[in-house]
């Protein structure tokens, strides 16, 4: 099919809360979206409509009819993120569909909060799987196709600025954030010195807690703590229109970026008017750059290495 008029966003992980939100704005941004998750519903018989989104009636069944019925263009795709087929499917399937791909986001993700000692090998996995397997799986399922695009492209990360209190309390969900946010840092570098000016990779993270379905449950009596999900989306759109220089390889937070762009008054974000929520956050972050960071000594390459021993 002829490509789509309008620029593509591929969301994954956008059946309620932060994922839903992104989408219902990049939709009323110009995009055509395609949400994707695994959760689906009988959506022109949920009631009430739209459902409480960071609720289990949220899907993208629900999410795809909110933003058509608002004017917008979506399509919703299953996925297992867990399952590379699956993927591969789901980044075809929206290439089918639209005829290309210019954004990428990768909001699915899986949370387990505790120590070593009470995280099980099974909920190990889980999290390995969901979300650095599944934002890797992704990433390589989309590549051929910004290739085709003539490497123009943008991909979004929800992970975290790297530094070590984030791993206190909950190592085994650090270990595969802080991964996704390594991809972000490596796959930039290796866009630089491969000449692909046109693709910027960029992580984003909270730098205070958003209402969604993950905050729901402990959060509910200090909602004056937390912040709209719109937030989340606004930092996003900014990012998309930042020049690729401006983004590409950056671990950035929502409020931090936004500030950056000029925005100051944050009141329109709080869920409990004229509250002050907690920053989650630090303010500084530790430099990942060290002064011998183009030194990269002889290139190995292990594809040459392979094809030499053949």
């Amino acid at each position: 099919m002829a490509p789509s008029a309008k620029a593509v966003a591929l969301i994954v992980g956008a059946s309620r809360g932060i994922g839903r939100q992104v989408a219902i704005d990049l939709a009323k941004s110009g995009y055509a979206v395609v949400v994707a998750a695994k959760s689906t519903s009988d959506a022109a018989n949920t009631h009430p409509f739209p459902p409480d989104p960071n609720s289990q009636q949220s899907t993208i069944s629900t999410v795809q009819r909110e933003i058509r019925e608002a004017g917008g263009e979506a399509t919703a795709v299953t996925v297992d993120t867990r399952d590379f087929e699956s993927v591969t499917r789901m980044v075809d399937e929206t290439v089918n569909i639209y005829g290309r791909l210019d954004v990428l986001i990768y909001n699915s993700g899986a949370i387990w909060w505790s120590s070593v000692e009470r995280t099980p090998m099974k909920r190990f996995q889980l999290l390995q799987r969901v979300n650095v397997e599944g934002l890797y799986g992704t990433v390589q399922a989309a590549l051929p196709h910004f290739a085709a695009n003539n490497w123009k492209g943008r991909v979004i990360v929800v992970s975290p600025p790297i530094y070590s209190r984030f791993f206190r309390g909950k190592t085994a969900y650090a270990m595969g954030k802080v991964g996704m946010s390594v991809l972000t840092k490596g796959l930039a570098m290796d866009w630089e010195r491969e000449g692909k000016k046109g693709m910027a990779i960029t992580s984003i993270w909270p730098a205070t807690a958003i209402q969604s379905a993950a905050t729901e449950n402990h959060d509910k009596e200090n909602v004056e703590n937390l912040r709209k999900a719109t937030i989340y989306s606004d930092a996003i759109l900014a990012m998309l229109k930042a020049p690729v220089e401006g983004v590409n390889g950056c671990l950035e937070l929502d409020e931090d970026f936004l500030r950056k762009t000029g925005v100051t008054d944050f009141e329109k974000y709080n869920i409990v008017p004229g509250s002050r929520p907690r920053r989650i956050m630090p303010a500084q972050f530790p430099s990942l750059t060290v002064k011998e960071q183009d030194d990269e000594g002889k290139r190995v390459d292990s594809n040459n290495l392979r094809t030499s021993k053949l």
